[in-house]
């Protein structure tokens, strides 16, 4: 891996590996959800040559990888993830049998039409280009095959990025796409949706918003953002508690049917 912000994401989300799913309310949710549209498309679950062929992109710990494989027990099923330490987790579980394979989602380690589906939660919010990284992953599947995944929506953590805003200071948090610019994005693909769901984030205050991220493993700024100073952050931390200390996850879920 030479992307030097790749390399600080997967270091990140390894070193948060052993605790990430105390924190991961949300990212349950989110996987929950994409597991669900997923049987929803392909209820059999059966491929073209019988069990299907499933890909996960950025499968983390391993939520998401352990409800594909109790819904589709006989799939083939190869988990990936941009950091060896979070693939580690997920493959130690026990509970999950596949190929587990390091790879970034932008660029899959396959060529050709070869998936029936592709599944991903809360990973794409990580890749340099959006829309190419989905034309590519789309091209991995096989005729009515479905790339199926959630991403982060521009609504999410709005009061953390008023608290910045109030102190005249930049925020790390990427600006996410919108519903209407996933809409759009997708719309370039023939069998295609998108819809949001918000959710919220347990606790109160910045002290519990800051210890979810890094729970989690969420703690590189946007591309070009240097993290704030010790002073900087109590300013802006105590202008979000001031304004109610509370915030929410606004998550994009998309599907493309070839």
């Amino acid at each position: 891996m030479t992307d030097t912000r790749k390399q600080r994401i997967s270091d990140a989300f390894g070193a948060a590996a052993a605790h990430y799913e105390a924190h991961a309310g949300p990212q349950r949710f989110a996987a929950g959800l994409v597991a669900d549209l997923a049987q929803r498309q392909h209820p059999g679950g059966e491929g073209a040559g019988g069990a299907p062929r499933i890909l996960e992109i950025g499968c983390g710990t391993g939520l998401l990888t352990r409800d594909i494989q109790a819904r589709w027990p006989a799939a083939d099923l190869t988990a990936t993830d941009i950091s060896p330490g979070m693939l580690a987790q997920a493959a130690a579980q026990g509970r999950v049998a596949g190929t587990f394979l390091t790879m970034d989602g932008e660029d899959p380690a396959f060529d050709g039409p070869w998936f029936d589906l592709i599944l991903s939660s809360l990973a794409f919010q990580w890749f340099d280009d959006l829309p190419a990284a989905v034309a590519r992953l789309a091209g991995l599947l096989r005729p009515g095959g479905s790339l199926i995944f959630s991403t982060m929506g521009r609504g999410s953590f709005m009061g953390w990025r008023a608290a910045h805003d109030a102190c005249g200071l930049p925020c790390g948090v990427p600006l996410y796409p919108t519903l209407d610019g996933l809409r759009a994005m997708l719309a370039d693909h023939g069998d295609a949706f998108a819809f949001d769901e918000e959710v919220a984030i347990e606790g109160q205050g910045a002290r519990a918003l800051l210890a979810h991220l890094k729970g989690i493993g969420a703690v590189v700024p946007d591309e070009g953002r240097a993290p704030l100073s010790a002073g900087q952050l109590r300013r802006v931390m105590q202008a979000y508690d001031a304004a109610g200390g509370q915030d929410r996850y606004q998550l994009l879920f998309g599907r493309v049917t070839r």
